[in-house]
Parts: structure tokens; sequence; C-alpha cells
């Protein structure tokens, strides 16, 4: 019987790691970089990065897309952070400054922020707008995730 493996991108490197699914929980380190995984913080992503974890990790990817210069959105930050601490490693959490990444917000009709992504498989499978409280954040990304995580 063969053990499933899951894809993850290396958030320091972004080499492509293959990590058998039941040793998520067991911090995993980049086999390239030898860097942890999942550190509990969210991955500070640019528009190439964000491609690349939404393409690759083989895990739901729940992206915040902020602005420095947005008042709910630095309210956010450190709830998005305890997320982070609440659903790594069954989820990606990455944070894309809005600012920089026009391109990202006009392919998903992103007109506010903070707004939440949540991939599945490479597919947007869920999106809201707004500050949210953590058990809301939680709640929201658990819903849309598709499969229990």
């Amino acid at each position: 019987m063969t053990e499933t493996s899951l894809t993850l991108v290396c958030p320091s490197c972004q080499a492509i790691n293959r990590v058998p699914a039941a040793r998520l929980a067991a911090a995993p380190r980049c086999g390239s970089c030898h860097a942890p995984l999942f550190d509990g913080h969210p991955v500070e992503v640019d528009d190439a990065g964000f491609d690349r974890h939404v393409q690759h990790d083989q895990i739901p990817v729940l992206a915040d897309l902020w602005a420095p210069w947005c008042g709910p959105c630095r309210a956010m930050a450190p709830t998005f952070v305890e997320a982070a601490t609440r659903l790594e490693p069954r989820f990606r959490l990455v944070k894309l400054n809005a600012d920089t990444a026009p391109a990202i917000l006009a392919r998903y009709g992103v007109r506010s922020i903070p707004t939440l992504l949540l991939f599945r498989n490479g597919a947007l499978a869920g999106q809201t707008a707004g500050a949210m409280p953590l058990e809301q954040i939680i709640q929201w990304a658990r819903s849309h995730a598709g499969a229990p995580v």
C-alpha cells in the first residue's frame, strides 16, 4: 500500500517538496534549504510566489490581499497570523500586498481590501471581503475548503 503524499512549496526557497500526508503535523522541512515548511505565520508572497503556492500546494491556500495603508487590513493582520497558528499545516496561509499585485486583483475581480481568497487544487473555492474576527476566518476557510481539514 502506498502512502499518500502532498506537494508543498517551501516558503523560504520556493522549492516544491513532496511530504507524506501523515507527516504534515510532524514539522516537515524543505528538502532543499531545510527550512520549516510551516512556522505558524502567513507567508509573505509576491505575484510569482502567490501563483506558485496556488498551483503547487496540495492543501488549501488561504490568501489575504491587503495594503499597508488600509486600516481594516492592519487591524486584521494579527488575527490572520493567529489563524495561521490554528489552520497550519492543513492550510497554507499567504499574504499578498494588493498595491504590488494589480494583475492578481484584476484576475479575481477584487474591488476592496482586505479580501480573503481560498484555493483548493489550484481553483478558487471561496472569496470574501472585509475584516473578520479569528473564529469567522477559521470557520469560513474550513467551510469553503471542500473537504474535512
